[in-house]
């Protein structure tokens, strides 16, 4: 099992999410973040004066998948996810030691 994060610009989120369930991905922990890149913030326009943004609204999905299912879901969210601007954002892939229920005492990583 591997641990699929991706932050993403905000438009972009349910496209990709609706991307994603095509894919049988419907189980996803969805934040809302602040963050920067290489871009390092932007400045907007405010009353003729530019005004400086470090920190620019992302959203970041978390997911649990399959191995065999890892390079799939990173297609999935490029191809939707993708303007081809700076500032589209990254996805990581974390491996998964094990899988615990809140509800009940069972550890497993089968049934998700």
């Amino acid at each position: 099992m591997k641990l699929v994060i991706a932050v993403i610009r905000p438009e972009k989120f349910e496209l990709v999410k609706k991307a994603l369930e095509v894919e049988g991905v419907v189980g996803m922990t969805v934040t809302e973040v602040k963050g920067r890149g290489e871009q390092k913030g932007i400045a907007l326009q405010f009353r003729g004066r530019a005004m400086p943004v470090d920190l620019i609204p992302k959203v970041k999905i978390e997911m649990v998948v399959e191995d065999a299912d890892v390079d799939k879901i990173i297609g999935t969210i490029r191809a939707n996810g993708r303007t081809g601007k700076p500032g589209d954002g990254r996805i990581f892939v974390a491996p998964v030691e094990s899988i615990c229920r809140v509800r009940t005492d069972l550890e497993d990583s089968a049934d998700l």
